[in-house]
């Protein structure tokens, strides 16, 4: 049983930056690929960025390229998200989820709220 524990939000000024962490235990972290999502006030859960097992292939959602970077550790069995020129619209509580399937992520953290003050 895969387990996820994201840490690393609050609050912060908007232009301002943070790194969110994701720690897996249990299950082979190196087979999965990791991803991180968002869901604000009202909103639908969103896709924020996503990694493959190896690192080899990243992708980003729009609204965020050029501003989030994920990256991995498979050595610490991490997953990370540096979030910099953070907007008010970031706000969001962020959950960090991996693919342990096949097909779609299916193994989720219980989310860090990360407020971005204007």
């Amino acid at each position: 049983q895969v387990q996820l524990v994201e840490s690393g939000g609050g609050l912060v000024q908007a232009g301002g930056s943070l790194r969110l962490s994701c720690a897996a235990s249990g299950g082979t972290f190196s087979r999965y690929r990791m991803g991180w999502f968002r869901q604000a006030p009202g909103k639908e859960r969103e896709f924020v960025a996503g990694i493959s097992a190896t690192g080899g292939s990243i992708n980003y959602a729009d609204s965020v390229k050029g501003r989030f970077t994920i990256s991995r550790d498979n050595a610490k069995n991490t997953a990370d998200l540096q979030m910099n020129s953070l907007k008010p619209e970031d706000t969001a509580v962020y959950y960090c989820a991996a693919r342990v399937g096949l097909v779609r992520y299916d193994c989720w953290g219980q989310g860090t709220q990360v407020t971005v003050s204007s």
